[in-house]
């Protein structure tokens, strides 16, 4: 069930212009995480109400920290989610939420705009809300329709980021970036991608069912 309802929400029509900010969330996050843990100083993030984002970092502007950082975006979502459903495997659904709970703040204290504070703050309130005043069944329900759609949802922005490319409107990517960075063709870096958020759901997904057989 709870899959089902974080498949609707990644393909359901009008679903996913709004929950796509989740994913945006989790994408510049995984930039900013990234940054940090190599050595570059963060300087902030900022979300569009196009579901867009950037994060801005300081430091080499070439090297393995570069990289590292640029590549984390699209990654990001899955590797979440894969580490979610690790929690949900060892029964840690409430600690889970309090997990995100402490990201989504740890990522409003960089946000730099005010779309982004309000996609935040709603974010940060619904985590709240169920962890703090719901049932423990609800709880858990909320927990794996969250992990769900992180990891059912990441292959998604990899898809349209190659659509985009195939129209010529994705020069500024971080795959682009990433080909100007390592001489590594963009389209080997979708790849990357693809493959990263698919087995991240494969192993994602063979977790949770073991955890709820």
């Amino acid at each position: 069930m709870t899959a089902a309802l974080a498949a609707l929400l990644v393909w359901a029509p009008g679903a996913w212009p709004v929950t796509r900010h989740v994913v945006t969330i989790a994408h510049e996050a995984a930039h900013g995480v990234t940054a940090l843990l190599t050595g570059r100083r963060l300087h902030g993030i900022r979300l569009h109400s196009d579901t867009s984002g950037v994060t801005v970092s300081a430091g080499r502007t070439t090297g393995p920290g570069m990289v590292l950082t640029t590549a984390a975006g699209y990654v990001g979502p899955a590797l979440l989610g894969l580490a979610a459903a690790a929690m949900l495997a060892n029964h840690r659904a409430v600690g889970l939420l309090w997990a995100m709970l402490i990201l989504l703040a740890l990522v409003l204290i960089q946000v730099r705009n005010w779309f982004g504070l309000w996609s935040v703050l709603v974010s940060a309130a619904a985590v709240f809300a169920v962890s703090w005043w719901l049932e423990p069944q609800i709880q858990s329900a909320f927990a794996y329709s969250l992990t769900w759609f992180l990891l059912l949802a990441a292959p998604r922005p990899v898809l349209e980021l190659q659509r985009q490319r195939r129209g010529g409107r994705g020069s500024g990517s971080d795959a682009d970036q990433l080909a100007r960075l390592t001489r590594l063709p963009a389209i080997l870096w979708v790849g990357f991608f693809l493959v990263v958020t698919v087995v991240a759901l494969a192993q994602g997904a063979r977790w949770m069912v073991d955890a709820a057989a």
